[in-house]
């Protein structure tokens, strides 16, 4: 015969289902620790497209999974990144399909003032590599802009400040956009605003400025960590306006100055870095002026010195002109009656020789005679007879000249010499007029004759 089957063992065990042992953890881990911060090392970042980002957080001792829930993504605080050390808020969370439990981020900042200039340092290192810190790229300021873009908050004191300094050294118009500049999204917005001014188009509704003012007052490492944002320091490098950073302190620097094209102290000095001093522009300019004035007035006296010397040089030249007008005068006055004396004279002086002539002939002859048979008995010795000789000679040939070219030679020839009633000779037919006087001397005498007219012109024969 069969036996009965044994009855189970009974327990008090208490039994549980897989999702009441993951409900009950996931109560007791939320309600144990609530909301918390979390400090370790960003690893394992994921980013899915579904935007939520998966991470885990680990130290020396552990590691715990953590999330960003995409709708808290824009709300964190910072771009997390592997290896950065930061402190996440949120809360413990269980995940049951894994058995798992996990951190819940809803926002994250950096751990300590290490950690974010280890951060600054690296993009630091990095962009300088890329050549964004480099001289040769930074743009100069213009002397006096027409318009100035301002970047900064709307509410703080910096824009005062900036607005009082260009009204006390040079009023200038003012562009600005407002941003916030610190906390949540204002790197983003800040290299909105930059971009923005540089995309103006030149001549548009909305002036184009000239130079751009990034400014806000000091604070905190943390504070100022939007000016060290990667895509505030590229959209800075990629502005074509010249633009002044001015963030913080005097002893506050950030990435941004380095990127820029001018680092200011301050914002009051930003506004001073980017107008001329009216009250200074005007003291130069009259120095100036001074200046340029007293060296003309210097260059005009050495010219005016160098003039009278010049002047004291030269001759007086209206009495010059005067003198020579006068002997010029005076010369043509006396020419005028000295050609015609000089003919006269020389025909008086020609007359004069042709009456002369035969008499000097024959008194030439005589003396010969006479100086010869009187000086030669008395010369006895023989250089002297030698040079009466050459002298006797010399005389003969002096007479046979004179004879040659006398015209009694010519009138034996044939010839007349032809004289009006007064003596005067008569040396061309269109001379003598009808009914005219004349004298014809002959070699051996002289006719008078009374002209009856003139007759045909004689040809000249002319040789081959």
């Amino acid at each position: 015969m069969d036996e009965p089957p044994a009855s189970p063992a009974i327990s008090n065990i208490p039994e549980f289902s897989v999702s009441e042992i993951s409900g009950a953890v996931k109560r007791t881990l939320e309600g144990a620790f609530g909301r918390i911060r979390v400090r370790g090392e960003i690893t394992e970042l994921k980013r899915y497209p579904s935007g939520h980002i998966y991470f885990s957080l680990k130290d020396e001792g552990g590691k715990i999974a953590g999330v960003v829930w995409k709708s808290a993504v824009r709300h964190l605080g910072l771009d997390p990144e592997n290896g950065v050390e930061v402190i996440a808020q949120g809360r413990i969370s269980a995940y049951g399909d894994r058995s798992t439990y996990q951190l819940i981020v809803e926002r994250m900042e950096y751990a300590g003032a290490g950690a974010l200039l280890a951060r600054i340092e690296a993009l630091r290192l990095r962009l300088a590599g890329e050549g964004l810190f480099d001289a040769a790229r930074k743009q100069p300021l213009p002397m006096l802009p027409r318009v100035i873009g301002v970047v900064t908050s709307a509410q703080g004191a910096v824009l005062q400040d900036i607005r009082t300094t260009l009204a006390r050294r040079f009023p200038r118009p003012i562009l600005l956009w407002p941003v916030p500049v610190q906390g949540e999204g204002a790197a983003a917005r800040i290299a909105e605003a930059i971009a923005g001014f540089d995309a103006l188009p030149e001549g548009g509704p909305i002036p184009r400025p000239d130079v751009l003012i990034v400014a806000r007052g000091g604070g905190s490492l943390e504070d100022l960590m939007a000016f060290n944002d990667e895509a505030v320091l590229r959209a800075v490098a990629a502005c074509r306006i010249p633009l002044i950073s001015a963030v913080g302190h005097e002893t506050d620097t950030t990435l941004i100055d380095h990127v820029s094209d001018r680092r200011a102290p301050t914002p009051t000095a930003a506004a001073e870095l980017a107008v001329p001093s009216r009250v200074d522009l005007v003291a130069d300019l009259r120095q100036k002026g001074a200046r340029l004035a007293g060296a003309l007035g210097r260059l005009a006296q050495e010219c005016r010195l160098r003039l009278q010397r010049a002047e004291r040089g030269l001759p007086d030249l209206p009495n010059l002109l005067g003198a020579a007008r006068q002997r010029l005068d005076d010369r043509a006055g006396r020419l005028a009656t000295a050609l015609p004396n000089l003919v006269k004279g020389w025909r008086q002086a020609l007359d004069a020789a042709g009456r002369q002539l035969p008499i000097a002939l024959r008194h030439a002859a005589a003396m010969r005679a006479a100086g010869a048979a009187a000086i030669l008995p008395r010369l006895s010795d023989l250089p002297l007879r030698a040079r009466l000789r050459e002298a006797h000679a010399r005389l003969d040939g002096l007479a046979a000249r004179l004879e040659s070219v006398s015209y009694e030679r010519v009138l034996a020839r044939g010839y007349v010499l032809v004289a009006d009633g007064a003596g005067t000779p008569v040396t061309s037919a269109a001379a003598v007029r009808p009914g005219a006087e004349l004298v014809l001397r002959f070699a051996d005498g002289t006719v008078r004759a009374t002209a009856s007219g003139r007759g045909e012109p004689r040809q000249r024969s002319r040789g081959l």
